[in-house]
């Protein structure tokens, strides 16, 4: 096991009985947006706060990642939902073209997985991400610079979508107010 894969199942363990964090802010505060119906997956998951939000939804849902103990932890928060947790190295293995009406990324950055997550989506699916920026005002995420996204870079690197919200602070104004440190964005497969 790699000392990444070892540090995240370690992570999660630690916290596999607790409750989990909160959806993601891209997320909850755009739940109008969601369909219906439809299916749903929520990848790089950790505990599947997102996920399950989805499931309560009345989407059918998949939650992925590569670690055991999160999967786990997330099994044992999903009774009685349509959701299947699984683990997946979603790097090796990503989601199949034209697979899901909705897909959530949250703080999780693979720069080469962006085509194959604008692939995944059906015609009409949205794409929730949500992760941190470069222009951050606090320490809080990774400390490496590759984890992090370059101001408006996510633009770039989702050419294939439509944008629907963008929100990216960066070091404006008043730092001590707004929602600092990360960008959101929901883009749709159009056609």
């Amino acid at each position: 096991m790699s000392d990444w894969r070892a540090h995240w199942e370690a992570r999660w363990a630690q916290m596999r009985g607790e409750i989990p964090p909160a959806p993601a802010r891209v997320l909850e505060e755009n739940l109008h947006l969601l369909p219906p119906r439809g299916a749903a997956l929520d990848l790089a998951c950790g505990l599947g706060a997102n996920a399950l939000l989805l499931a309560e939804r009345g989407l059918e849902t998949w939650a992925w990642d590569w670690s055991e103990q999160a999967v786990a932890a997330v099994r044992a928060r999903a009774a009685g939902l349509t959701l299947e947790a699984q683990v997946r190295d979603v790097v090796a293995d990503p989601p199949e073209p034209e697979s899901f009406d909705v897909i959530v990324v949250v703080r999780f950055l693979e720069r080469g997985l962006m085509p194959a997550l604008q692939r995944a989506l059906r015609p009409g699916g949205l794409l929730f991400y949500q992760t941190f920026v470069q222009e951050a005002v606090s320490d809080r995420g990774p400390r490496r610079r590759r984890f992090r996204l370059a101001p408006n870079e996510l633009l770039s690197l989702l050419p294939d979508l439509r944008l629907v919200v963008y929100r990216e602070e960066g070091r404006l104004g008043d730092l001590a107010r707004g929602f600092r440190d990360e960008v959101l964005y929901i883009g749709q497969r159009v056609g």
